[in-house]
């Protein structure tokens, strides 16, 4: 059998010399029987388009945009497999209407983000960065009186925006804290929140009752500043946003306002709209905004598993089965694949 063709995208200046199998081994534990890795140095799209064309497969590395006019020239491609959970860098409906599958890993690191964000929820609720800059400063004993008007945790309400599999990883570690958590989300069923003791409530009525708000939507057009000027007027002064999803979601100039007039008390963000941000940017100045790079996800275990999904989902596609972890799905009756069943001794009894 002839190996299939995959093509690896880089951008200037992040491709790497030497043996491109030693490189890609992690990814080629499920494919080194089904294809060649190729890479393709994106200078630009029409450069991209050359060495692309005939692949197989795409996996695109970090920033790099597969947009509507690169998917329209591959003549070839059946999947795009993305090594994270967001699939805001591929024209998925471009994709979709050519026929071709998208892959990403969306349950890999959902212990490490939700980890993160509890620990940007704690750190906000006890003002760690104002209290860490006091005692440099030498201002030891303002720490305490400051503390002294911030509600302790016990009873206080979390809201979720959106939730999908880190949000409900967030709830779980919440409840020991005595937060209330509640959430929104039109696409899951008021019955999967009720079974993780959650409330289920109107964005609205969250945006109202939260103390906290941990922000977990894709970004799409539907969620594009989903929390800009009229949200921040809504919510308690008191409130404090956390985001370790994605930057856009959160209007950043609406933020900046909010933050500088006391509409919303304190940030703190894994995310921002442009990364990394310009040194201006009024939100590295404030006392009350913790923001981490884009960090949530990193883990020892993170990286290499996630190098092995992406390889094992996309060696099922050229393989002619579904994938585990299909974005488009409604691409998948259209295609020449079959759906994926588990050996019988997977299936374990009585299934």
């Amino acid at each position: 059998m002839t190996p299939k063709k995959i093509v690896v995208v880089q951008l200037p200046g992040t491709g790497r010399r030497g043996d491109v199998a030693k490189r890609y081994a992690l990814e080629l534990e499920a494919l080194s029987s089904l294809a060649e890795i190729e890479e393709v140095v994106a200078e630009n799209e029409e450069v991209f388009i050359k060495g692309a064309r005939e692949a197989e497969a795409l996996m695109p590395t970090w920033g790099m945009r597969i947009s509507r006019n690169i998917i329209s020239q591959l003549d070839k491609c059946l999947v795009i497999g993305l090594g994270s959970v967001g699939v805001d860098t591929v024209d998925v409906e471009a994709a979709t209407g050519k026929g071709i599958v998208v892959t990403n890993v969306p349950d890999v690191f959902t212990e490490e983000v939700a980890d993160h964000a509890l620990m940007l929820i704690l750190a906000a609720a006890r003002r760690v960065k104002e209290q860490d800059l006091m005692v440099s400063q030498g201002q030891w004993f303002k720490g305490r009186p400051s503390l002294s008007r911030i509600p302790r945790l016990w009873g206080q309400t979390l809201g979720l925006i959106s939730f999908g599999n880190v949000a409900r990883a967030v709830a779980r570690r919440a409840k020991p804290f005595g937060f209330q958590v509640i959430a929104n989300d039109p696409y899951v069923s008021e019955l999967k929140m009720t079974a993780e003791g959650v409330e289920p409530v109107s964005l609205k009525e969250l945006l109202e009752r939260s103390d906290y708000i941990s922000m977990h939507p894709p970004l799409n057009e539907e969620t594009y500043h989903m929390i800009s000027t009229e949200a921040f007027k809504v919510m308690k002064n008191t409130a404090v946003i956390v985001n370790t999803g994605r930057g856009p979601t959160i209007d950043e100039a609406a933020l900046i306002q909010a933050l500088q007039e006391g509409r919303i008390a304190a940030a703190a963000l894994d995310v921002l709209e442009t990364e990394p941000p310009a040194p201006d940017n009024p939100l590295l100045k404030m006392s009350n905004v913790i923001i981490t790079p884009h960090v949530a996800s990193a883990s020892t275990r993170m990286l290499p598993e996630t190098r092995r999904r992406v390889g094992r989902e996309i060696a099922l596609v050229l393989r002619g089965r579904w994938p585990r972890s299909c974005v488009n799905p409604t691409v998948l009756p259209r295609v020449p694949l079959e759906r994926w069943q588990p050996y019988p001794m997977e299936r374990g009894p009585n299934r």
